[in-house]
């Protein structure tokens, strides 16, 4: 099939099911709970990381298995399945499949906490994925169907502070609950929140399409099939390099997250034991509240200020959603770097902020230009592929690969853990400066890409 003749039909399809309008409180009320659904998806995803350290030496295990259990065995079943899901969210009641998918990633959560060994561990950790697979995608359809065109940045923006609140509540909570009660516990009570909010989900997330029956019919009807829906996005230019760019801060951020708290008892754990005595606490609910809330707060705050710059900028120029991630990723080189050769922890405790802040500025401009760049029955399975490729470098290549360099530097090259440890964070920060030059690339297509 041509690719004209794939395009024409998806034109008629986006004029027949237009998105049902929902009040300006409703979309608030929605948009927190979906805020809240995608911190319990990070809390879920990202706890293990203050939990590396313990797990590994209990278990038993190298560095790139760590690696593979953050990383690879979650995010390799997260990416995939996405497809599927997103293809369901397209026709189906998407609240009702945000319900499913928080359910099953859930339980699978706490079954991370009865794990013996490693594959027991790993095995859990795909199960994580598998649910986890069709939560952010089908949000995002949905906030663009409740969202205006000139809100829809901030809106997915505000979103994804889910990223960096959750970060937040798995490193402090998980650290402080693996200090007290294990590394176990964490897990088993970080899958209660999940099952309450399913529930809140059903009873008060809004469908806003109508007929889905009608909807379902008329997309399968007008052809827009996985293969096509991928050929009509990859022929957008910005699209792509959208895609490859964030996919690159995805595997800096992602694979650098299972080895921060991991790098600091290596290489800082008498300033870290000190450290956490000043305060009256213990070393691992330190670490993991002062990543958490540092991250955290950080994060949210550069996730924010990147909707709020993209969508009142890029009024003017939408070329802004291009070049304001490309010149925050150039400037969170140098900073990055300096972190893992700073003099003190305290000192890199801090100036990891700035990193912090400018990775994630890119949140809003690039997944509002995935949902801008097709028409509106396409969205979920848009924004699927747009994950699918940030994921895969993200999630299932990040970790184990930092980990496998990690073990070669270690052993290989005989420079030991902490060292070893080390050059393997700065080479992979060094990576953000091709990021910068996919960003600006896509700064020269995005206006002529723009849908809606």
């Amino acid at each position: 099939m041509s690719v004209t003749a794939t395009v024409e039909p998806v034109s008629t399809a986006r004029e027949v099911a237009p998105a049902s309008p929902v009040s300006t409180a409703y979309r608030r009320y929605a948009l927190w709970l979906l805020l809240a659904i995608y911190v319990v998806n990070f809390l879920d995803r990202q706890v293990i990381n203050i939990l590396a350290e313990p797990i590994k030496n209990d278990l038993k295990l190298a560095d790139w298995q760590v690696g593979l259990l953050s990383g690879f065995a979650f995010g390799l079943v997260y990416t995939v399945l996405g497809f599927p899901l997103a293809r369901a969210a397209d026709r189906y009641n998407r609240p009702m499949i945000i319900a499913a998918c928080l359910t099953a990633w859930s339980a699978f959560t706490g079954v991370c906490g009865l794990a013996q060994n490693f594959a027991q561990m790993a095995a859990a950790r795909a199960g994580v994925g598998i649910g986890e697979a069709g939560c952010t995608p089908t949000s995002h359809a949905l906030i663009a169907d409740y969202t205006p065109k000139e809100k829809r940045a901030s809106a997915l923006a505000f979103y994804s502070m889910g990223t960096p609140i959750g970060s937040l509540l798995g490193l402090a909570l998980g650290g402080a609950l693996a200090d007290y009660f294990g590394w176990r516990v964490a897990f088993l009570l970080a899958a209660v929140p999940g099952v309450l909010l399913a529930v809140v989900c059903v009873l008060t997330l809004r469908e806003t399409r109508t007929a889905l029956d009608v909807q379902a019919a008329r997309v399968a009807a007008a052809g827009a099939s996985l293969k096509e829906t991928i050929v009509y996005v990859m022929r957008k230019k910005a699209y792509v390099n959208f895609a490859f760019a964030a996919g690159i801060r995805a595997f800096i951020g992602y694979g650098q997250a299972p080895f921060i708290a991991s790098f600091v008892y290596r290489t800082r754990h008498d300033e870290l034991l000190a450290l956490a005595a000043s305060f009256g606490m213990k070393p691992q609910t330190f670490l993991g509240l002062a990543l958490g809330v540092g991250g955290g707060v950080a994060g949210t705050l550069g996730a924010w200020l990147g909707g709020q710059i993209a969508d009142r900028a890029g009024r003017k120029d939408l070329r802004v959603f291009g070049s304001m991630p490309a010149i925050a990723a150039l400037v969170s080189v140098p900073f990055g770097v300096y972190i893992f050769l700073s003099a003190t922890l305290a000192q890199g405790l801090v100036l990891l902020l700035i990193p912090t802040v400018l990775g994630s500025l890119w949140y809003g401009p690039v997944y509002a230009s995935a949902q801008g760049m097709v028409p509106s029955h396409m969205r979920a399975t848009s924004a699927s592929i747009m994950l699918f490729i940030i994921n895969f470098l993200g999630l299932v290549m990040g970790a184990l690969s930092i980990g496998a360099v990690s073990d070669i530097l270690n052993k290989g090259l005989h420079l030991g853990p902490a060292e070893g440890m080390r050059w393997a964070l700065i080479l992979s920060t060094l990576l953000g400066l091709v990021s910068v030059w996919l960003f600006w690339a896509a700064r020269r297509d995005i206006r002529t890409d723009m849908e809606s």
